[in-house]
């Protein structure tokens, strides 16, 4: 089908917000080849995409009341919508990919066996120096460099401020370099 403009999109939106289905079908129609593109693109697999588009669209039926459009266009709000969903995604499979630090694993295997032996007396340095922290500004630091996961975030799922947050990852950051030169 062929693209739609974003004042169509818009107009769309706001019929989806008062519960009309002929409307949200016109939306999926017009709309899922770019949103199923942007979600392919992000999560880099078939069927995550696929799911994750049902997924999109059942946010999108449930929140059009929320699209304001002096914030932007209508298709901006939708890739918005399916960006943050593959956003979430990625790190939930991240945070289950990496619950265990492994040595070997930070490790470049190009490298010759001096060199071998040289990264792994840092690393097995980082991870000891890691396990002198306070095991939550550990985890912290963990997540915010290895993971990707922002300050925001990590302030919300340790229920402090995001000052506090930050605070946390400079001090814990400055005991871990002053742990390692030792």
């Amino acid at each position: 089908m062929a693209a739609v403009s974003d004042d169509a999109v818009a107009q769309l939106i706001r019929a989806v917000a008062v519960q009309d289905r002929a409307a949200f079908r016109a939306l999926y129609l017009a709309t899922r080849d770019a949103l199923f593109g942007v979600l392919m693109r992000m999560l880099r697999n078939r069927a995550s995409a696929e799911d994750g588009l049902q997924e999109v669209y059942a946010r999108i039926w449930l929140r059009a009341g929320s699209y304001v459009e002096s914030r932007g266009s209508g298709m901006t709000w939708l890739t918005t919508i399916a960006r943050n969903y593959a956003i979430d995604q990625r790190r939930q499979r991240h945070f289950t990919e990496m619950d265990a630090l492994e040595v070997d694993d930070l490790v470049d295997p190009r490298r010759g066996a001096d060199d071998y032996l040289v990264a792994q007396g840092v690393v097995e340095r980082i991870v000891m120096c890691l396990g002198r922290l306070e095991p939550r500004h550990a985890d912290c630091i963990k997540r915010a460099y290895l993971d990707g996961v922002s300050y925001v975030d990590l302030a919300n799922r340790h229920t402090v401020p995001v000052n506090t947050m930050r605070t946390w990852l400079r001090r814990g950051l400055l005991k871990l370099r002053d742990c390692v030169l030792e």
